[in-house]
């Protein structure tokens, strides 16, 4: 496959999957936040207590536009921040127990529809899918000085 057929097929791969993650944010669970809100529930259950700049850097956002964002979590209170107690400069991001019951229903509805999305494939495809996009995914991680 040339390389302008393989990003082809990367473009689009992504904009589906950004399109079923707008679409579950817009429906699954009947609540105002947008897809980089949910993006930063994830981390931060992900990542567990992180700082504001780490989840800012694993998302790629500029600082200020995260802020904003997690300010509009943190008045929805689906987030806590808290100063570090070493450094009272860095603040602590958690979800509150709403934070983590809408960051598992949106889990749950993302799961299912690739769920639904996978069934349409054989045992040993999903498979060779699965770990290809594993394998992808760790060479990404191995390269990801050449775009940041």
């Amino acid at each position: 496959m040339s390389t302008d057929n393989l990003r082809t097929l990367f473009q689009l791969v992504a904009r589906r999957y950004g399109f079923l993650n707008e679409y579950c944010c817009d429906t699954c669970c009947g609540q105002d936040i947008n897809v980089s809100q949910s993006h930063i529930l994830f981390e931060v259950s992900r990542q567990h207590n992180p700082s504001m700049r780490d989840v800012a850097n694993a998302l790629g956002v500029d600082i200020t536009t995260f802020s904003r964002q997690v300010k509009a979590l943190i008045d929805k209170g689906y987030v806590l921040k808290t100063p570090h107690p070493e450094d009272q400069r860095v603040h602590l991001l958690s979800l509150t127990e709403k934070g983590k019951g809408l960051e598992h229903d949106i889990d749950d509805e993302m799961n299912n529809n690739l769920e639904q999305i996978l069934s349409q494939l054989n045992d040993e495809d999903r498979k060779t899918v699965t770990k290809s996009v594993e394998l992808l995914n760790t060479a990404m991680k191995k390269t990801e000085n050449l775009c940041c």
